[in-house]
């Protein structure tokens, strides 16, 4: 390793540099250009991902949505179009005929003019289970979320949304223990929570017991529709059609009736979007690679033409004693330094555009770009992957210098 802090052959790597100053900073900038686009583009792709984890990172993933309409074709004496309706029997047949289930979760929503003091406004209502917590998370600022003795007891309390807070209570008041109007019904507020942006804005919803629900607006057994989680590694396309066949057979509903349950498949949807999101970084990387090869490549050439150039001058060195792997460092170790420096110049220039992105297009509540980042270990592997191929590519033309025969070179005009 001495070699390495030898003035002589740095001397010389500075000398070959500076005679082709032009050639030497075209280089460069290939190879800059390399790792530039690919910490930028591996950043913007990250700065995606991390958009849609921020949108749908609430979310047990692996889930579907059912709920009942009207049917199409006529079976078993009932006309087409009738309406039908889930009912909570169909929940505990669900959850012991289908396999692979981690939650079945009934829910009950309705529209609900809330009033608090002088403030007012109109909200969602939901009735929901202590389990729904679990299939989309509520990100609680305040309290809690809906217990199991708040359904046993069909207690009138709430969880509110944050949207809900600022629009019914005056800034940093504390909405715990507070009593609000919900279709002049008094709920106690339990919890409040802050929302994601799925559905392109803030929810502004209110959350109160599924029992609470069906006693104030007399649903009876019915329920609006239900959450459905797979185990990881079941199939949630076949969960969807196994749950929509059984009901079928529940509600006396034609095999081949379409219309008759409604659902959306959010695993499915989600299972496309990582796809799309694999496949950018497939492609971010590839082009980044090959553009980076390119420039080391370009490396390769200049270092070939600095050799046919400096074929006297190795034929001298030659004849006076200098040993061919010493020719062949210092061909290597100026690869080796091209490439390292247009690396870290790269690298660098990457890391701002990266920042002014996260400034630019990353802030706010419609950002395009969240956090777009690159993590240090995959800035580490580009760049030992620079040096090993800068290393590889020197061995091209150190061969071809010491491949040149003394008497040869020193004939060379």
């Amino acid at each position: 390793m001495k070699f390495l802090f030898d003035t002589d052959t740095w001397q010389e790597i500075y000398s070959s540099i500076r005679k082709n100053k032009i050639r030497t900073a075209i280089t460069i900038i290939g190879v800059m250009w390399g790792i530039f686009l690919l910490v930028v583009l591996l950043g913007a792709a990250k700065g995606v991902e991390n958009n849609f984890n921020k949108l749908f990172g609430n979310f047990a993933t692996n889930s579907v949505f059912v709920w009942a309409q009207q049917t199409s074709q006529p079976f078993k004496g009932f006309q087409e179009g009738k309406s039908l309706r889930l009912k909570m029997s169909d929940i505990e047949t669900i959850r012991t005929e289908i396999e692979g289930l981690e939650f079945v979760v009934p829910r009950h929503q309705t529209q609900a003019l809330t009033i608090n003091k002088f403030k007012s406004g109109t909200f969602g209502v939901f009735g929901d289970y202590p389990e729904f917590d679990k299939v989309q998370k509520r990100n609680l600022v305040y309290g809690r979320f809906i217990n199991d003795n708040d359904i046993k007891e069909k207690k009138k309390v709430c969880v509110i949304e944050e949207e809900i807070y600022k629009q019914l209570f005056e800034k940093d008041e504390d909405p715990i223990g507070q009593y609000i109007k919900i279709n002049d019904i008094n709920y106690n507020v339990v919890g409040m929570y802050k929302e994601g942006m799925v559905g392109g804005g803030p929810q502004g919803n209110i959350h109160i017991p599924f029992t609470t629900f069906q006693q104030v607006y007399n649903m009876g057994d019915s329920i609006g529709w239900m959450m459905i989680t797979g185990k990881p590694g079941f199939d949630i396309v076949q969960i969807e059609a196994d749950i929509k066949l059984l009901l079928k057979n529940l509600h006396k509903v034609h095999p081949e009736d379409e219309r008759a349950f409604g659902s959306f498949n959010l695993g499915k949807e989600i299972a496309k979007v990582t796809g799309f999101l694999t496949g950018m970084q497939f492609l971010t990387w590839f082009v980044g690679i090959a553009t980076l090869i390119a420039g080391v490549f370009a490396i390769g050439n200049i270092l070939l033409i600095t050799v046919k150039e400096r074929t006297k001058e190795i034929g001298i060195r030659r004849a006076i004693g200098a040993k061919p792997w010493e020719i062949k460092r210092q061909i290597i170790l100026e690869s080796v330094f091209l490439t390292s420096i247009a690396g870290a110049l790269g690298i660098i220039f990457g890391g701002l555009v990266l920042m002014l992105i996260d400034a630019t297009l990353g802030k706010g509540e419609d950002a395009a770009l969240t956090n777009p980042t690159v993590d240090i270990p995959v800035i580490l592997i580009a760049a030992l992957t620079l040096v090993v191929l800068g290393t590889l590519i020197g061995l091209i033309p150190a061969h071809t210098a010491v491949s040149i025969r003394p008497i040869e070179a020193l004939r060379e005009e």
